[in-house]
């Protein structure tokens, strides 16, 4: 068999097997989801790439994967958090929150030593000092950047000479791999670091027993780890960190449509994501549908640098707008208030009345989005044939006629695809509401974090990060929500869309 058979062959077993190695260390640090996808695409690569009868999918497989790993892999990973107690008190797995735990230490009887820390090149040696009877014991070099626990013994100083310590700066850096040391000070014991600048003799705070309880050696107390709750608890129920991940089944879900704190900001929030969406997808595609219109008349002049001003919205970054219109809006210093009080002699409250609110949101996503519609409309309305406009001419058709007879029914059916996914885009446009309002004015009833202007997107972010606890599990579980929400809507719009098109048929 010659080279350039084996050669394909052999790279191919090469890259399955790299696969599979690297599917065995995701799945060894933890990540059982990541590493079972990893292992699906690996599967799916060895058979489309090595069966004939797929042949054709080998071409495809590029996109398949990537869908699977920043489509798919998200979406599982995220509907799995949300079945979690994940939160800000529950950050580690069970095994890490013990040996938290195990790792705790207490100052036991006996002496402590001054500790200084001197630079020799890239290494640091440590100097004990016992400061009763002055004597000094010296380590060899060590790489303090080595932050693997281990042991070391030091010999006594002597008169051995050693540059100055090391400031306070580069000590506290330093900090992490002195604690990583045990010390074996000669016919002294061991000792750890028990301060910045000392050591001594340390004992294990907690002791394992043989039921999985931890006994605090000091006290006496005995905790307890708590499935149920992702907590070790005392004999009293006191709960102590830090806790652990644990999975609570469906209980965030229960509480987003039964707990009483969230269910009323909940349908609140969903209905006015969904008013906002529509009535922006509504706006949004009527004004840049009347431009892309109006542009179409032959007779006007001037088209292009009309299209290149109304398309600068689009081009400039949205973040940037966005800002903008934050200082236009301003309360007391925005153009926009300075015009009308000039004109009406009044400032309307834009940031603090919840209705002036929505409604600038409402105003500045319109002015993001339409430029985009107008060129899509515009592109549509060229591929209109212009018989049908000159037989209307005929018939004596004014042009509102010509525009609910043939060039809405004709462009409506393409633009539909568009007006469905810019729907879920706003039903999920978590940057304007953060750099606009952050949600605000806040609702007045709820003991959540929830504003009157947030979508169910902000929201979540609201609960995941500033809530008190900063809940991903419950944060995940209403991004799961959304999702379903989202695509049911999606579908629902798309089956009507359908439908009418049946009927006219």
């Amino acid at each position: 068999m010659s080279f350039k058979r084996i050669a394909p062959v052999a790279f191919a077993i090469a890259l399955a097997i790299a696969a599979l190695y690297g599917v065995t260390v995701v799945y060894a640090a933890g990540e059982t989801l990541l590493a079972g996808t990893m292992l699906v695409i690996t599967g799916l690569a060895v058979w489309i790439y090595s069966s004939g009868k797929v042949y054709a999918y080998r071409y495809l497989f590029p996109g398949i994967a990537a869908a699977l790993i920043f489509v798919v892999f998200p979406m599982l990973y995220t509907m799995v958090i949300g079945f979690t107690n994940y939160s800000s008190r529950n950050l580690l797995d069970f095994e890490r929150a013990t040996r938290y735990f195990l790792e705790e230490t207490y100052q036991a009887e006996g002496a402590s030593y001054a500790v200084t820390v001197h630079a020799e090149g890239a290494a640091h040696r440590l100097r004990f000092e016992q400061p009763d009877d002055g004597k000094a014991w010296l380590s060899g070099a060590l790489m303090l950047s080595d932050l693997a626990p281990r042991e070391i013994t030091v010999q006594p100083a002597g008169d051995t000479a050693l540059p100055d310590p090391v400031q306070l700066k580069e000590l506290i850096a330093l900090q992490p791999g002195m604690k990583a040391l045990t010390v074996q000070i000669p016919d002294a014991g061991k000792v750890r670091m028990t301060g910045l600048r000392e050591f001594g003799p340390v004992q294990p705070l907690y002791e394992r027993r043989a039921d999985g309880s931890l006994v605090n050696k000091q006290s006496g107390a005995v905790i307890t780890p708590k499935m149920t709750s992702g907590f070790y608890e005392t004999a009293t129920g006191e709960r102590i960190q830090p806790g652990f991940r644990v999975g609570i089944g469906w209980d965030n879900y229960l509480r987003i449509f039964t707990d009483r704190r969230f269910q009323e900001p909940f349908l609140r929030i969903f209905v006015w994501t969904v008013a906002f969406s529509a009535l922006t997808v509504f706006f949004g595609s009527a004004l840049g549908m009347l431009l892309a219109v109006l542009f179409n008349w032959e007779a006007l002049t001037g088209k292009a640098v009309y299209r290149i001003m109304l398309f600068l919205p689009y081009a400039v970054p949205g973040f940037i707008s966005i800002l903008v219109f934050k200082g236009l809006f301003n309360n007391n210093f925005g153009e926009i208030n300075l015009i009308i009080n000039a004109l009406f002699g009044v400032k309307p409250a834009w940031f603090s009345d919840p209705l002036l609110a929505k409604v600038m949101l409402l105003i500045v996503n319109v002015w993001l989005g339409y430029p985009y519609m107008m060129v899509v409309c515009m592109g549509l309305i060229k591929a209109i044939p212009l018989d049908l406009y000159e037989a209307s001419a005929v018939v004596g058709a004014g042009p509102l006629t010509n525009f609910f007879r043939i060039t809405l029914p004709l462009i409506l059916k393409p633009l539909t695809p568009l007006l469905i996914s810019a729907f879920a885009f706003n039903f999920n446009n978590f940057v304007l509401v953060a750099l606009l309002t952050g949600g605000r004015p806040d609702f007045l009833d709820t003991s959540v974090p929830a504003g009157t202007t947030d979508l169910l997107v902000s929201y979540t972010y609201r609960i995941a990060f500033q809530d008190s606890g900063q809940q991903f599990g419950l944060a995940a579980a209403v991004s799961t929500v959304i999702f379903a929400m989202v695509a049911v809507i999606s579908l629902v719009q798309m089956r009507f869309t359908r439908i009418a098109e049946e009927d006219k048929r």
